[in-house]
C-alpha cells in the first residue's frame, strides 16, 4: 500500500495533506524517515510513525446504517442523494460502497463496507443468505399467498423465485407482513407481490443473515457494527 493513502485511511488528512506531512520529515518506516509519499509500505508488517507516535492501522470499515427513503444505494450518483453522500469524511475515506441495493423508496437496515471478499459472501447466490422485510401491503393477503411464496412464484418476465417464507402479521385492506428470500432480484419484494396480484406500499429490510436491524438507530442514521455483530455477520468466520 502507497504510504500516502496509508495515512490518508487512518486518519491524517486528504492525499495532498498526507503529502505535505511525509515531505516535512514528520513520518517514519521502520525507524527512518521516509519522504517519499508514494512508498510503498506493508500495513501488517511495516511500523509506521507520525510524529513519533505509531498509526494503527484500520483496513476495514463495516457500518450498519438505517436507510431513509429518497436515497439511492450506490456510490455516487449525478441526481440523487446517495447513502455514502450521508457518511462522514472519516468513514469516507474508506472509499466504502453497499453491500447489496435497497430500492429508492425502501428504508432499514444497509450494510455498508470496502471488505469486497466479505460482500462477494454475502452476495453470492450460492449461499442463500437469508433476508428478512417487513412490508404493507395494498390488499389483503392470505393463507393462500403464504402457500404460493412458499413454493415461489413466477415474476412478469418468466423468472420463477427461490420459496420465500412469507408470514402474515395482519390481513386487512391494508396488511402487515414479513417476508424471508434468499435471492436479491431487482425489486424483488415488489414483484412478488405483483405475481399475486397485490401492491408494496412500504418496505423496511429487518435483517441480513444475522445481522439485525438496530431499531434504535434513527433514519439517516449508522454505526459501526460491533465484534459480536461482525464475527456474525462474516460466513469467514464461522467454524
Amino acid at each position: 500500500m502507497r504510504l500516502d493513502k496509508l495515512l490518508g485511511n487512518n486518519g491524517f488528512g486528504t492525499r495532498k495533506d498526507v503529502k505535505q506531512l511525509v515531505r516535512k520529515g514528520t513520518v517514519s518506516v521502520n525507524g527512518v524517515t521516509e519522504k517519499d509519499p508514494g512508498a510503498h509500505v506493508d500495513p501488517e508488517k511495516d511500523s509506521v510513525d507520525v510524529l513519533g507516535e505509531p498509526v494503527i492501522h484500520q483496513e476495514f470499515v463495516y457500518i450498519m446504517m438505517n436507510k431513509p427513503p429518497g436515497v439511492i444505494s450506490a456510490t455516487e450518483d449525478k441526481w440523487d442523494q446517495t447513502v455514502i453522500d450521508l457518511l462522514s469524511e472519516n468513514e469516507q475515506r474508506f472509499e466504502p460502497f453497499p453491500v447489496g441495493r435497497l430500492d429508492k423508496d425502501t428504508e432499514g437496515l444497509l450494510l455498508i463496507t470496502n471488505d469486497g471478499k466479505l460482500t462477494h459472501e454475502l452476495l453470492s447466490p450460492k449461499k442463500d443468505i437469508p433476508k428478512t422485510y417487513y412490508a404493507k401491503i395494498d390488499g389483503r393477503v392470505t393463507e393462500e399467498d403464504t402457500l404460493a411464496f412458499s413454493k415461489g412464484v413466477t415474476l412478469e418476465d418468466g423468472f420463477h423465485t427461490k420459496p420465500g417464507i412469507l408470514n402474515i402479521i395482519l390481513s386487512d385492506s391494508v396488511s402487515e407482513i414479513e417476508l424471508t428470500i434468499t435471492e436479491g432480484k431487482f425489486h424483488q419484494v415488489k414483484r412478488m407481490f405483483e405475481a399475486v396480484d397485490k401492491k408494496v406500499v412500504y418496505l423496511k429490510r429487518l435483517s441480513m443473515g444475522n445481522l439485525l436491524l438496530d431499531e434504535s438507530l434513527p433514519l439517516g442514521h449508522y454505526r459501526e457494527l460491533t465484534q459480536q455483530e461482525l464475527n456474525e455477520v462474516d460466513p469467514r468466520k464461522k467454524g
